[in-house]
């Protein structure tokens, strides 16, 4: 999985798979037997990189200030998938992703960060109606930044764009009462 990371983000979705295998210094054949496809591959990338997501919401669920931990996690889970065009294709919206393969770590992650979104909206430090959905759409566009810029600085920019228009107004922050 090391190599295709690696050569997803050098040539995107053209690697192939002999060259991934070539590049992991095995053969083709060892390669299949663990992922019959390209895509196989790109979702075992992706359940991967949700596992990790749900240790960093985890973390990021620790934090006291709600607003914290939402920018918190958002920002670490950015920083992870930088070099990965690989994960950046399939934000991105890859139809030919294996999502079945995933279920089990999205709903693990959706559940942890839901909650960290919801301490948010009802700290009122984030718009209401704000929810993982949104989270998602987020993670796709900075996603995209990344991928059709990479080597810029450009989706740190867009990150914190996004992050302040997700933030409540400054006249719904006052606090609510629990």
């Amino acid at each position: 999985m090391a190599a295709g990371r690696e050569l997803f983000a050098l040539q995107g979705p053209q690697a192939q798979m002999d060259d991934i295998a070539a590049h992991a210094g095995v053969g083709i054949g060892t390669v299949y037997r663990h992922f019959p496809t390209k895509e196989a591959l790109l979702t075992a990338m992706v359940r991967d990189r949700f596992q990790e997501f749900a240790e960093k919401a985890l973390l990021a669920e620790g934090i006291v200030d709600p607003l914290q931990a939402l920018e918190s996690f958002i920002r670490s889970s950015a920083e992870a998938v930088e070099g990965d065009a690989g994960f950046q294709l399939a934000m991105m919206g890859s139809n030919e992703l294996e999502w079945e393969g995933i279920e089990q770590q999205k709903a693990a992650l959706a559940a942890v960060v839901s909650r960290i979104i919801s301490r948010a909206v009802a700290a009122g430090v984030v718009r209401d109606g704000f929810d993982f959905d949104d989270f998602g759409m987020v993670m796709c566009g900075i996603t995209s930044t990344m991928y059709y810029q990479p080597g810029s600085a450009n989706w740190r920019r867009h990150l914190e764009i996004v992050l302040h228009g997700i933030c409540a107004p400054a006249r719904e922050r006052a606090p609510r009462a629990a």
